[in-house]
């Protein structure tokens, strides 16, 4: 067994609690804790901003990708796409789908997080069928089998948990039914329109394991349930039902917003909601050393209010090892308090071991994001 040291002390001139009512001559924070926001933590007061580098040399760097320009061609199978970032226990792609998938698909890898950028279909698997739109997240169990018929056309963020399975978070003191009542989970349904599929022509399926594709081949459609019971199944949120934590005093981190968990990654929505209104809060994101994690944020809709130039489709992603934090524009509006509240929509995904970087997504990367923090004379 292990357990953190723990000794909390204070030196020099601080504030009481944590990310509110600084010091007068300091009006920066940065944290710098483990195990992402759960471990120890420390609360550095600075006259300077953490990220008022003049210069960066070596490839710990952070990368700004455009997602849009991936894929622009249409792929019928996601095992068609590239990784594009990854390691052994995630992988994220993106698929561009404009017509009716001519097989069924399983991923025998681990399960599979679908989000629905742009578009909307028809589902059908095997636990039946469901329409999905945009700002669907949709969970799909390890070997399911499945297809999409697109009712126009589709730009789907995919994050696998190689090997592993997507739970969903503890709520803690907020209890069960806090973010999302669990009720709010949709499952397929064995509808009309699902067994209006049914069908004793030739199907084929594309399986995924190990990273190859096999392809399996019936006589018939194999989604022909005629029923199903347990507790196992395809699920799927909006995240326009999702009811973020508030707290108008304090600014809550990145974990407040957890939405699914694996074993060595967790992904989380940011989705809108009031910006602290106390006078001594901080009202943006404060400036923190990601020590244990990397970190990806997918840009779906929405002004994302702590980063300057970012669009829809883009992704951030800063490795471990540095500080980071708002960018200047961003950090100096929240003082000012210009804004009442966000409207950004996006996905973070937060991986405990280091993500490496496709070529399709380098082939996207605009260099001069790390600059982005400079002050601007």
């Amino acid at each position: 067994m292990r357990k953190w040291a723990s000794f909390p002390l204070k030196e020099g001139d601080v504030s009481r609690q944590a990310h509110a009512d600084f010091p007068e001559q300091a009006i920066y924070e940065r944290e710098t804790g483990r195990s992402g926001f759960f471990g120890p933590a420390t609360h550095f007061h600075h006259r300077h901003a953490p990220t008022g580098w003049t210069d960066w040399q070596g490839p710990l760097r952070p990368h700004l990708f455009n997602f849009n320009e991936i894929g622009k061609d249409n792929a019928n199978s996601p095992w068609a796409v590239p990784n594009l970032l990854f390691n052994a226990h995630c992988k994220m792609r993106t698929w561009r789908l404009t017509e009716n998938m001519s097989k069924l698909v399983r991923n025998a890898d681990g399960d599979e997080l679908l989000f629905i950028h742009e578009g909307s279909a028809e589902l059908y698997c095997d636990y039946g069928h469901m329409t999905v739109r945009d700002g669907d997240y949709i969970v799909i169990p390890r070997s399911t089998m499945w297809r999409l018929e697109p009712k126009e056309p589709m730009f789907i963020l995919l994050i696998e948990a190689t090997n592993d399975s997507y739970q969903l978070p503890e709520k803690g003191l907020v209890g069960n039914h806090a973010i999302f009542d669990p009720a709010m989970l949709d499952t397929p349904k064995i509808n009309d329109a699902f067994k209006a599929q049914y069908s004793e022509e030739r199907w084929q399926v594309e399986v995924k394991r190990h990273g190859q594709v096999s392809v399996i081949t019936y006589p018939y459609n194999p989604l022909d349930a005629i029923g199903w019971h347990g507790d196992l199944a395809v699920m799927r949120i909006n995240w326009r039902d999702i009811r973020p934590l508030m707290s108008h005093r304090y600014h809550l981190p990145p974990s407040a917003h957890t939405t699914f968990v694996a074993q060595r990654f967790v992904v989380c929505t940011f989705v809108p909601r009031p910006i602290e209104s106390d006078p001594g809060a901080l009202k943006v994101p404060f400036y923190h050393n990601n020590d244990d994690y990397d970190e990806v944020l997918f840009y779906h809709a929405g002004d994302f209010f702590s980063r300057d130039n970012i669009e829809k489709g883009m992704v951030t992603f800063h490795p471990a090892g540095f500080t980071h934090g708002p960018h200047p524009k961003a950090f100096q509006a929240g003082l000012e308090y210009r804004k009442k509240f966000t409207d950004e929509v996006a996905v973070m995904l937060d991986t405990r071991d280091a993500l490496e970087m496709g070529e399709a997504a380098l082939a996207t990367e605009n260099p001069e994001y790390v600059n982005s923090w400079k002050v601007k004379p």
